[in-house]
């Protein structure tokens, strides 16, 4: 069938008759009946367990689950937790069915509901999701299979949809497995059809209801309290942001917004009529307000001929950045916000740097030779948006695009734009290259000056090659996370603080100097690399003044493996710099080893211990998920961050030794030394104190 059959309807809608009772029909291409099953094929029967075998792991054990239930027993996997990002990911799966549709030229108007009951409907006059039979589904519509299988749609070939947001096919499944109860509507073929649904589970036939002109789609549905927690809901500001930046995104549609008064606590509107001729540029001005500005806001659009593919942006530059940030770039692919970047951003950047260049060289500016991405949009405010078919993201929630053609799409329809705009406005464009350069040679002198302080401090200028040094010339402040493997200390410097914290990841486990002779100790690269970076001198050349950092923190993991590193360290410090001790300048981080979830509510518990505690007071007869840690590595930055570097957040164990350090000498000599014999006597005297569950 046609896609233009059916022209936009803006006649009001006919009055609903009393109580009309859905009769259940036949859809006029053809009768739903069940498809037989086919026969089972045989398979031959595994021989018998030999006696004594354990028989608990068998066939019987693997689990397949069908249908939507792996949406229900592993929604993180779909939509990235059930915290309140997770709860209003179900509104953006939904409202960007709706937005492919207008951005395909299909819909103009889509009108977003919360009403006083926590319900959220989203309702657009596109062409309405087909409700003829499916060809490989008999017994199904096309509605019910959209509804409740994974991985289908009408946008993984490219014919019904040049460019979507919706990909996987997962989206509206996936908002319909995780809904206490969902209904949709469809106005098309002539009728409004309804179909009705309570987590995942179909509660009856497709319904034809009423003759009807209209077309499009409305999908009505409540978040289930047993995925995310009772008391969970929509919040009406979140939901109005996230409707507003649609509306931004693309200049064609309207986006009518309600929402029932008693559910607004704030200053969120109640009734709203989202439309933005001026796209992008409207949003820009909007977020910056009256903020001074080193030019006029540039601002376009860009379509490639002959294919699907268009790049939308709008940027302007501030000598003061915009309030807690120096500079933003928020970007889109295919109306989906894509908050971690990726390549679009890339071309944006290679471009801006590109254009500026190119201008430098047309007006004898040498001076644009030493810019980089970094100088351009460091004090830059960015939205920009790209439309390109069958892109790819990292996860289904889509933070990232990472499609290479985003990359070389942006930077080709932005290059002659912003050539024009730079020669067309000598003025502004002279003000905008000498704030870059500027901002340039300003990265430079922190750099060389960063060097000859280090270079005091060090002794030289050379550092441990797997250093990650903080930008603060001064000790003060300053930390150097001591971590395990490049993979914690990959997470560890995507969570700190670039100013203030250093990291130095290990190569496994350090020697052990209670039990080294002087010449390995000496011979050891590892150490060396450790006292390098501290900037000091081990043994009797050592000086406190010397010390680069105002803190040593060892960060391993929350494990026997780390603790084992952890006690090297320590006897490290004790041994061959103790006055870093002495003066208490050395702590131990205390990573979690859990995180407990139950619905929006979760917290981290440091170990078993502290697990139980959390289990029996703050999830007290709650329904939770406890995930352990293997590793700082598997934890994400921001989860790092929170839990372990946050000096507003975290918590430090500073270790210290007691007055009488007589004793400290004799136990690390008990336990580190080369004594085997002690270490074993020691064991036999404290094995009736090890609990059970010891993790080994």
């Amino acid at each position: 069938m046609a896609d233009d059959l059916f022209a936009f309807n803006d006649t009001p809608e006919a009055p609903k008759p009393e109580a009309p009772k859905p009769v259940a029909v036949t859809p006029p291409q053809a009768a739903l009946a069940p498809a037989p099953k086919p026969a089972p094929t045989p398979v031959a029967a595994a021989p018998a367990p030999t006696a004594g075998a354990q028989n608990a792991y068998s066939a019987s054990s693997i689990e397949v689950l069908e249908g939507l239930e792996p949406v229900r027993k592993r929604p993180g996997m779909y939509i990235g937790g059930t915290d309140e990002r997770a709860l209003h990911h179900l509104f953006a799966e939904v409202l960007d069915n709706a937005m492919d549709e207008a951005v395909a030229r299909h819909a103009k108007l889509i009108t977003v509901e919360l009403d006083a009951d926590g319900y959220l409907s989203v309702r657009d006059d596109g062409r309405g999701i087909p409700v003829d039979p499916h060809p490989k589904h008999p017994g199904k519509s096309a509605l019910e299979v959209v509804m409740t299988v994974l991985h289908s749609g009408g946008k993984f070939s490219g014919k019904a949809y040049e460019t979507s947001g919706g990909l996987h096919g997962v989206g509206v499944s996936v908002v319909n497995a995780l809904s206490e109860h969902l209904d949709v509507t469809v106005w098309r073929d002539g009728f409004e059809w309804k179909q009705s649904f309570s987590r995942g589970n179909v509660l009856g036939p497709i319904q034809q209801v009423q003759p009807s002109r209209k077309r499009g789609t409305q999908i009505r549905f409540k978040p289930d309290d047993e995925i995310f927690g009772m008391g969970a809901a929509f919040k009406p500001a979140r939901l109005f942001r996230m409707a507003r930046s649609k509306a931004y995104l693309f200049r064609g549609v309207e986006i009518k917004w309600t929402c029932a008064p008693e559910r607004i606590t704030d200053t969120t509107p109640a009734q709203a009529l989202l439309h933005f001729p001026g796209g992008l540029a409207d949003a820009l001005i909007d977020r910056i307000g009256e903020l001074e500005t080193v030019t006029p806001t540039f601002a376009g659009r860009a379509e490639r001929q002959g294919e699907a593919g268009a790049f939308e942006w709008a940027v302007t530059w501030s000598p003061i950045g915009f309030g807690e940030a120096d500079g933003f770039i928020q970007s889109y692919c295919n109306t989906v916000s894509t908050p971690d970047g990726g390549t679009h951003e890339a071309g944006f950047r290679a471009a801006l740097v590109k254009g500026l260049k190119s201008y430098g060289e047309l007006t004898n500016e040498k001076r644009a030779a030493i810019i980089t991405a970094e100088d351009v949009t460091a004090n830059a405010g960015a939205l920009i948006s790209v439309f390109i078919r069958n892109p790819e993201f990292q996860g289904q929630t889509k933070d990232r695009l990472s499609s290479p053609e985003g990359a070389r799409l942006v930077e080709q329809l932005l290059r002659d734009p912003l050539d024009h705009w730079l020669t067309e406005s000598p003025k502004q464009a002279n003000a905008l290259l000498g704030f870059v350069v500027d901002r340039a040679e300003d990265r430079l002198r922190r750099r060389k000056d960063k060097e000859v302080q280090r270079a005091a401090a060090t002794r030289k200028l050379r550092l441990p090659g797997k250093l990650s040094d903080c930008s603060r010339q001064s000790a003060q402040g300053t930390e150097l996370f001591i971590v395990e493997g490049d993979s914690a200390g990959g997470s560890a410097k995507q969570a700190r603080d670039r100013t203030t914290q250093a990291i130095l990841p290990l190569r496994g486990k350090i020697l052990n100097v209670a039990s080294a002779t002087a010449d390995k100790l000496r011979q050891n690269i590892e150490l060396s690399d450790l006292a390098l970076a501290l900037g000091v001198q081990p043994g009797n050349r050592f000086n406190i003044d010397d010390l680069r950092y105002e803190r040593i923190v060892i960060m391993t993991d929350a494990d026997v493996d780390g603790a084992h590193i952890a006690a090297l360290l320590i006897t490290f410090f004790y041994r061959v710099m103790p006055e870093t001790i002495r003066q208490g300048r050395v702590f131990m981080a205390l990573p979690p080893l859990y995180r407990i979830s139950a619905g929006p509510l979760s917290e981290y518990a440091r170990d078993d211990a502290h697990r139980d505690e959390l289990l029996a007071t703050v999830f007290k007869g709650k329904k939770t998920e406890i995930g352990r840690f293997k590793g700082l590595g598997e934890m994400m930055a921001s989860q790092l961050k929170e839990t372990t570097m946050d000096p507003k957040k975290r918590t430090l164990a500073r270790i210290t030794v007691p007055d009488a350090e007589t004793s400290v000498e004799d136990l690390v000599e008990r336990l580190m030394g080369k004594r085997a014999d002690a270490r074993f006597q020691f064991i036999q005297e404290n094995a009736q104190f090890v609990k059970e569950d010891l993790d080994v």
